[in-house]
């Protein structure tokens, strides 16, 4: 039987598994981001596309880097969501 508890447990669920997956690649997109910010302050460069370049290829890395183990905890999590619905229908 669906209850509002087990809404709660799966939108929870949800939200964590969405955190996990984005949490490599925004981490990297902060940390080059601040890194070049840095450069850009030491340098007196202020050109707002010079910060473009480098976080699509740093993204792109941790995405190839970081990918398997992405696609795995989401595949785990759906097979997981997928296999508890019999219980909560009856």
């Amino acid at each position: 039987m669906m209850t509002s508890q087990s809404v709660l447990t799966i939108a929870q669920q949800a939200l964590e598994v969405t955190v996990l997956i984005s949490a490599p690649l925004l981490l990297t997109a902060l940390a080059v981001g601040l890194l070049v910010s840095i450069f850009q302050a030491a340098t007196q460069i202020n050109e707002m596309t010079l910060s473009f370049i480098p976080k699509l290829l740093a993204m792109f890395g941790a995405l190839i880097l970081g990918g398997p183990w992405m696609l795995e905890t989401l595949v785990d999590y759906i097979q997981r969501l997928y296999t508890s619905i019999p219980q909560m229908i009856g």
